[in-house]
């Protein structure tokens, strides 16, 4: 049978941490990382846009030189082009490598990007505007090793420092080698090369910087330890409480809790502290009120049967001994309800398996197994006589109305179920509410018991935090279900 829409609905993920420390530290973590990816993006969207703009800026300053150096090798005559090349080249080079080559020299390019398109267009654009748009221009970056010069098409390597490297070369950065190749006549052409300077080593799109991912996982590494020992310090305090509410010592003996820990947490103690105290006072109160009803009853009873023995009449006698009996019986059997549904007793593991075991070897005579128990369970903890009472009490009753009970357990990390199966006559459905009522009994059962059994085994479930149920079964007889949670 598939769940119902509310089973699932309530049923936890188990992403999710049970804890409260687990489920701070995971809320923690997530806002953290929203908002780490939140100022991540914002930074760097303004940091690409800064960066983008000084780039466009520095390539159009770039362009601006080589086009006043354009100009004045056009207005050099042919004959001086060469020597001032040769005058610049023994200074140790300029701004710009240049030289004069008799036709465009092809190089590999770098890989196209959103940033070179803009910086290679801005230098277009310069060029053009200062030398005229007819021009023949050939506007690319080129790697340093992918470089090459002159009409011989070397490498840069193989160059005399003096020529090149001082104009070309940034080590350790090598960044692009923006390259600009003018026809400044026919079979001339003009080839200015300069590098990006810093810090513009790169016209890839970059993604997060990695000291944005350092200071994140630094600023996690230190905030997670921090957080975690203040949680634990304000959570002991709910730990403690927690184990105190579960076994609800009432003993005299058993000091309060510590009031510590934040205000709501020391006001909760606080209200546990004081409804101990009220139970304390109302056992105590309770049991001292049936002591001295029970030690009051007990001299008029005692007075009324001396007064019965001197009674002639034999079927009066009988009928008020009868009368004095049952209300003996009635006084015993309110004491020994308070006693059964009594709390007092510490919470210990308890073996249910092997309790109804011995249960069922009180049973067994001559070979005939009139109880049997099936399935096995973890320790339950729990209150042992309790237990012991309230299986005894289930156990009793489906042996007297069924002579046959059989116990199933089951056993989960939710709850420990306890199933009592008799093969007796079982129960009208009008009278199944009214079962639990206290001395309250079918016709059939109205020469034994009380009728307190099953309202004192209730009890001691639901003081456990579980439940009874009664139905009947649809082959005959009833079935009784304990269900008592694990947590």
């Amino acid at each position: 049978m598939p769940p119902s829409e509310s089973a699932i609905w309530h049923t936890p993920r188990r992403w999710i941490p049970s804890s409260l420390l687990g489920r701070v530290l995971l809320l923690t973590l997530l806002a953290m990382g929203a908002a780490q990816v939140i100022s991540s993006m914002a930074w760097v969207g303004a940091f690409k846009a800064q960066r983008v703009e000084g780039l466009v800026v520095t390539t159009r300053n770039l362009a601006q030189s080589a086009a006043a150096t354009a100009q004045f090798f056009n207005s050099l005559p042919l004959d001086y082009r060469h020597i001032v090349l040769d005058q610049l080249r023994n200074m140790g080079g300029t701004r710009f490598f240049v030289s004069l080559n008799d036709k465009r020299i092809d190089m590999a390019p770098l890989p196209d990007t959103e940033q070179k398109e803009l910086a290679t267009e801005e230098v277009r654009s310069v060029l053009r505007r200062r030398l005229g748009n007819d021009i023949n221009l050939h506007v690319d970056f080129v790697h340093p090793e992918d470089l090459r010069i002159l009409n011989t098409e070397l490498p840069l390597d193989a160059l005399p420092p003096s020529w090149a490297h001082y104009s070309l070369m940034l080590e350790p950065l090598n960044p692009p080698v923006l390259v600009m190749q003018i026809e400044v006549a026919e079979d001339d052409w003009l080839y200015l090369a300069s590098p990006l300077p810093a810090p513009y080593v790169s016209l890839e799109d970059e993604g997060v910087p990695g000291q944005q991912v350092f200071f994140l996982v630094v600023m996690i590494g230190l905030l997670f330890p921090v957080l975690a020992w203040l949680i634990r310090q304000q959570t002991r305090p709910l730990r403690k409480l927690a184990k105190a509410t579960r076994d609800l010592p009432l003993d005299d003996d058993q000091p309060s809790l510590k009031e510590q820990g934040s205000a709501e947490i020391v006001a909760v103690t606080r209200s546990f502290n004081t409804m101990r105290r009220r139970l304390q006072n109302y056992l105590s109160d309770r049991e001292q009120l049936f002591r001295a009803i029970s030690h009051d009853l007990k001299t008029p009873i005692t007075r009324l049967r001396l007064r019965i023995d001197l009674i002639d009449d034999e079927p009066m006698r009988e009928r008020l001994e009868a009368d004095l009996l049952e209300l003996e019986l009635l006084v015993k059997g309110a004491l020994q309800s308070l006693k059964d549904t009594d709390i007092h007793e510490n919470v210990e593991p308890v073996d249910i398996r092997r309790m109804l075991e011995r249960m069922a070897e009180a049973y067994r005579a001559d070979g005939d197994e009139r109880l049997k128990v099936q399935g096995s369970c973890q320790l339950y903890r729990g209150k042992p006589l309790a237990l012991s009472r309230c299986l005894g009490n289930l156990v009793d009753n489906a042996i007297k109305y069924g002579e046959r009970a059989l116990v199933q357990l089951e056993d989960s990390a939710e709850q420990l179920v306890v199933r009592v199966d008799d093969h007796g006559p079982g129960i009208p459905e009008a009278e199944l509410q009214r079962i639990f009522e206290p001395y309250y009994r079918l016709d059939q059962a109205s020469r034994q018991g009380h009728g307190l059994g099953l309202g004192i085994a209730r009890n001691i479930a639901q003081n456990h935090g579980g439940d009874l149920t009664i139905s009947n079964r649809m082959e005959g007889g009833l079935r009784v279900v304990l269900a008592l949670p694990r947590h």
